[in-house]
């Protein structure tokens, strides 16, 4: 196990009816701004839970601004920043999914980079993007109420910011940026379509699978916990296929979604991200959703990279999957890792959800321009060992033309 430190100061609020904690939460006498996305908090009636839970006590001045789209755009970030600065803000209160809650983490840091007129800086916004914000040291307050289980946004202190004017999707992290506190509702998840909560299921199995499947580093709880999740995301994927109004399944979903991407298993271990940042630059070109260029690419990312990550493949293998061999021939590994990867897949499959690009309609003249994106974007060494470059980048898209299973 690798040295390592860890530091995750956010207070969680999980259960039924704990919306209204955000009385006590909440500084009295806070300019409150509530951001949230296309509509669903309003129509679904959390917005009015929040705004109810924020007038109970206190002296909250209280502001909103909706809109923010499922993957954030700079643009309108920038906007919410403005509105910042233009009402004296200094409370954040983000309604919804990891887009929302990462959008409003970008705010949170940027909205003191303006100009002399007082509007927020977009060179300086875009140029703090860039650098992955780790310049910023001063940040605002923010806190979540989070009503789509998926990214873990609501627990940890990156996101991801979409400009689609520069056809790019960047991630960003900065300590400053952990939520004061996030209420986790289950209840919120059961008005979600079906479509979003696939999705969420196959986001936190990979966000477990980039720091879990690279290669051993003996971090047994790491690696105990991560396989414990993946094998909860497994099965609470299939239960809440069957049974949506389950309300049991829809916390073990939410709360693995949390633990998948809090720090917790990535400490001491080495990392991968493959599939995450070649997933980004389909999202921005393509606009697929997030999870699907991951389920699209995974397969391929591990069929591609198998040399290098047999050891934990094997251990994927035998303890996730509960497969194994007699034998330990090379060619017994091989099968074993396969059948893996295609199990992988067709539990992808189970939840309606892509496993090549021909599932999202694309061939292979796809493939260049992610790969100028990447290249843009500096994307040119990717990986726990750092050494995938544009050419295996061009070779795991290659191998997801069409699904190998």
């Amino acid at each position: 196990m690798k040295n390592f430190q860890y530091y995750n100061p956010v207070r969680i609020v999980f259960g039924e009816g704990q919306i209204e904690q955000l009385a006590d939460l909440v500084p009295n006498d806070a300019k409150v701004l509530i951001t949230y996305g296309g509509g669903s908090a309003e129509r679904t009636g959390t917005l009015d839970e929040v705004r109810k839970a924020l007038s109970a006590s206190g002296n909250r001045e209280v502001f909103e601004f909706g809109g923010i789209e499922p993957n954030p755009e700079f643009n309108t970030l920038l906007k919410a920043a403005d509105m910042v600065n233009e009402h004296n803000i200094d409370f954040l209160l983000a309604v919804g999914g990891g887009s929302v809650i990462d959008g409003s983490k970008f705010v949170a840091l940027v909205s003191s980079l303006t100009d002399q007129d007082g509007t927020v800086s977009r060179e300086k916004a875009w140029d703090a993007l860039t650098s992955y914000t780790r310049n910023i040291n001063s940040a605002i307050d923010l806190g979540a109420v989070l009503t789509i289980p998926a990214t873990g946004s609501e627990m940890n202190s990156g996101g991801v910011v979409n400009h689609s004017e520069r056809q790019a999707k960047l991630p960003f992290g900065n300590s400053l940026a952990f939520p004061k506190f996030s209420i986790l509702d289950p209840t919120k998840t059961l008005t979600l379509p079906e479509r979003q909560v696939m999705n969420g299921v196959a986001d936190a199995f990979v966000h477990v699978m980039e720091q879990y499947l690279t290669y051993p580093v003996n971090a047994k709880v790491q690696d105990a916990f991560a396989e414990s999740l993946l094998k909860i995301l497994i099965e609470e994927g299939a239960a809440v296929k069957a049974d949506p109004e389950n309300l049991e399944t829809r916390k073990n979903i939410m709360w693995t979604a949390t633990m998948a991407l809090n720090g917790l298993i990535g400490t001491g271990v080495p990392q991968d991200w493959t599939t995450h940042m070649v997933g980004h630059e389909l999202t921005s070109l393509h606009s697929i959703d997030h999870a699907r260029t991951l389920t699209i690419l995974l397969p391929s990312v591990l069929r591609e990279l198998k040399d290098s990550k047999i050891d934990k493949l094997l251990q994927y293998a035998r303890n996730v999957w509960a497969i194994d061999s007699n034998t330990d021939t090379k060619q017994d590994d091989d099968s074993i890792i396969e059948t893996a990867i295609v199990k992988t897949e067709n539990f992808f499959r189970s939840l309606g959800l892509p496993v090549s690009l021909a599932d999202a309609e694309l061939d292979e003249s796809a493939i260049d321009p992610v790969i100028k994106q990447l290249e843009a974007h500096n994307m040119v060494k990717l990986g726990e060992h750092g050494n995938n470059d544009l050419e295996v980048s061009r070779r795991i898209l290659e191998r997801s033309l069409t699904s190998a299973a």
